[in-house]
């Protein structure tokens, strides 16, 4: 048959089969699509009109000043199930940064009356102030699961309005209010000292209350100028708290300490910190703002300030192989059981010097401290200071203690330390430190050929991962820092889940102030959601990365393949990167932490939260999302109570979700003509988001759907979607196509066989009948 043979027909249907499959590729998912956009910008492009584009305003538009408008120092919070799991993370991580730099926590609703329910809603927006109504809702919506988006919408809930609202902004920025969209003016108001206090704190151009220079424009020229040029990029920033915007806070409640932070020492007073000196050693630290082997200036100012820049130093130069220097901190008292000790070191002695950390406990069965060792850190000297993060796990009063050694061999220097910090926080599990910075920036062009590599991490989990940066920006989003995280083949992949689920990744531009407090630093988190479909093929984007990534090599030569890459192409921009420390003895710091959000599958609480409002007359509100969906109508209805005082929303059962009223007597009114609500379930057991009702009696699972995906199956455990759908149609017509080629090439075979094998009996039985003849 030659090239028609079956062998050779079905080696070309094969090839075809195989080329019509999605080749593995490395492709990258910009989370922003290539813009930076602001919580005005996302609120706007939803159709949203609030007021001043982010707040949500009660009926009566109270002052916030006085007590009643602030909360206790311990907020109850929901975090409702519709919220994005990247989200629930990113919300979470902006707690921790309140509880560091502030007297304010955050504990989950056990009850109270008053507490903040955290949904996704349409948009990032909040309420000024506690309203006093029982549940009061925040919304962090697509898009808004930025820290600082959190920390900004946090700050309107805990009572602040925007920083250019003061009544002395016209002092120091300049409204321009013929490039405002129409209609949008009155986003532009000052309050007056009746309304608003700036608490005696200067007007803060860094805050992350303010507007950026574009808010509200009605084309390309800036709303916002600033009376001083220089910040005139700076307005705006989402990256973290400002120190002026934790000073108003702090004043507002009251607070004398943060709840986190523990010690931060530069070493700029002679005192140093209330740090001690052992006898038990054969060496003392040394104060010193140089050493002729190096550093040769300290890491806080890195000899900026004329006449100030101190660290410690340990010279083992001097002195024979064993000798020790021993720094103890003053006395410290936990509170959280944990604790992340950041320093910087420099090592201009030998590679053989080490320093050691220990712990020294005090309980009242060793009343007199028992040292505990913690870690050793050596390496060989380096001409630059490395940062170091140490995780304790102390319970009692403590000391750190910082042990220096001396190890054999020659050493002209010795070892250094600086700008110490200590907060009960946990420490980042990995740090990248990219050198030469400056160089970088001015020598490497936008786009892929611009793009570092970090080296391989491992999650505590087995995961492998690495993140690219485009150090300046891609070719359609140049003069910014561009980052995106990829998984990467690893040494445990055959052992691990996939597609990989639920491990949330914060990757931290670390600002490299000397004061946790005060540091700025910029990050973003993503999250693997193992049910992501790539946008291209019908490939998981959190599969393996040897069955969806492509062939990468490393530095050393070792091949190794890369999964797709996710992240943003706007992470930072250059101005903003050079208006703070995150370039320093021009290097950067990017910190590293991936771990297991899978427990923030189901944070809504089990008992349904109460609905509390408060009316003096007939009161309109519509209902929105909550805590459980036993406790609201569905989305869309109206509530409409009438009281003399106050009317409560009252716990429902499985049969009933009406609206109670208090007056003279307490019942149940409905409207004439309300379309019949269905009753909700006591318990829900639908999941991914599904809403449960009452059907004759029996729970029924009302599943959510998008425009091309939806979830379905009586708890709504599965999803389809219509690429899923032209896949297995594709799928399925490539099967039937082969199986009928198959059949047909088979039977015309079996029918030639056949027909040859009829024809050679038909010659046998003419030849016999001819030898017959004969």
């Amino acid at each position: 048959m030659g090239l028609f043979s079956v062998p050779g027909l079905l080696t070309c249907l094969l090839l075809q089969v195989v080329w019509s499959l999605p080749s593995p590729e490395t492709t990258e998912i910009d989370l922003d699509g290539g813009i930076d956009q602001d919580i005005f910008d996302i609120n706007e492009a939803l159709g949203l009109d609030l007021f001043e584009g982010d707040i949500k305003l009660p009926v009566d538009r109270n002052s916030i000043i006085g007590d009643n408008y602030r909360w206790p120092h311990v907020i109850p919070y929901v975090l409702e199930n519709s919220l994005e799991m990247n989200a629930k993370g990113v919300i979470l991580k902006a707690f921790e940064q309140y509880r560091l730099k502030t007297c304010i926590d955050f504990k989950p609703w056990e009850g109270e009356k008053n507490y903040i329910s955290v949904f996704k809603g349409s948009g990032c927006w909040s309420s000024v102030g506690n309203l006093q109504m029982g549940l009061q809702q925040l919304s962090i919506g697509a898009n808004c699961d930025r820290i600082g988006t959190v920390q900004h919408e946090f700050l309107h809930a805990l009572g602040f309005w925007h920083e250019q609202s003061r009544s002395d902004r016209d002092d120091y920025v300049t409204i321009v209010w013929d490039r405002i969209q129409s209609g949008k003016e009155h986003n532009f108001n000052k309050y007056d000292d009746n309304r608003s206090d700036f608490l005696n704190v200067p007007y803060d151009y860094n805050s992350v209350m303010h507007y950026s220079k574009t808010a509200f424009k009605n084309g390309t020229d800036p709303t916002i100028i600033t009376n001083i040029p220089d910040f005139i990029d700076v307005i705006g920033q989402r990256m973290d708290f400002s120190e002026y915007d934790l000073k108003k806070l702090n004043r507002l409640y009251n607070c004398t300490s943060s709840l986190s932070f523990m010690d931060t020492c530069s070493f700029e007073l002679e005192n140093i910190c209330g740090m001690i000196q052992s006898s038990d050693d054969n060496s003392d630290w040394q104060r010193l703002s140089q050493v002729p082997a190096g550093p040769n200036t300290d890491h806080t100012n890195m000899g900026e300030c004329k006449d100030s820049g101190y660290f410690m130093h340990f010279d083992t130069s001097a002195g024979g192989e064993g000798s020790t220097a021993v720094l103890e901190s003053r006395f410290l008292y936990p509170k959280r059981g944990f604790q992340c000790l950041q320093f910087y070191l420099y090592n201009s002695g030998n590679e053989n010097d080490r320093l050691n950390v220990w712990v020294r406990e005090y309980t009242s069965a060793n009343p007199n401290g028992t040292l505990r060792f913690i870690k050793e850190i050596e390496g060989s000297p380096e001409t630059y200071w490395q940062l170091h993060h140490v995780s304790l796990n102390v319970t009692s009063k403590f000391r750190v203690v910082f042990q220096g050694v001396r190890g054999s061999g020659l050493s002209s220097g010795g070892l250094s330390i600086d700008d110490i910090n200590l907060s009960e926080t946990q420490c980042p599990h990995h740090v990248w430190h990219i050198r030469n910075f400056t160089h970088l920036l001015n020598t490497s062009p936008a786009g892929k050929k611009g793009i570092i590599y970090s080296p391989p991490f491992y999650s505590s989990e087995g995961y492998a991962f690495q993140v690219s940066l485009y150090v300046n920006g891609t070719a359609d989003n140049p003069f910014n820092l561009g980052i995106y995280l990829s998984l990467i083949s690893g040494a445990n992949d055959d052992h691990l889940k996939w597609p990989c689920p639920w491990q949330q990744v914060t990757m931290i531009l670390l600002d490299q102030h000397p004061d946790i407090r005060q540091q700025m630093s910029n990050q973003r988190s993503v999250t693997t959601d193992p049910g992501r479909l790539s946008e291209s093929s019908s490939n998981y984007t959190w599969d393996r990365p040897d069955k969806v990534g492509s062939e990468a090599t490393f530095p050393n030569g070792t091949k190794y393949m890369r999964g797709p890459g996710v992240g943003t192409s706007a992470f930072l921009t250059h101005e903003r990167l050079r208006s703070r420390n995150f370039i320093k003895e021009d290097g950067v710091y990017i910190l590293l932490t991936m771990e297991d959000i899978s427990h923030l599958l189901s944070t809504q609480p089990s008992i349904p939260p109460p609905l509390v409002t408060t009316a003096s007359a007939t009161t309109t509100t519509k209902a929105g999302p909550g805590p459980t969906a036993a406790t609201r109508p569905p989305s869309g209805t109206e509530i409409t109570t009438t009281t003399a005082s106050t009317t409560t929303a009252s716990t429902t059962t499985a049969s009933t979700t009406t609206a109670t009223t208090t007056a003279s007597t307490t019942g149940t009114t409905n409207q004439p003509g309300d379309p019949e609500v269905p009753a909700f379930c006591p318990d829900n057991p639908c999941e991914n988001d599904g809403v449960c009702v009452m059907v004759n009696r029996a729970p029924v699972c009302r599943c959510p759907a998008g425009d091309n995906w939806w979830y379905m199956g009586e708890k709504c455990e599965r999803k389809g979607s219509t690429h899923e759908n032209t896949v297995i149609a594709v799928s399925s017509t490539i099967t039937v196509f082969v199986v009928m080629l198959i059949v047909t090439i088979t039977t015309a075979v079996c029918l030639k066989k056949k027909y040859k094998q009829g024809k050679e009996n038909k010659e046998s039985v003419t030849l016999e009948e001819t030898k017959t003849s004969f």
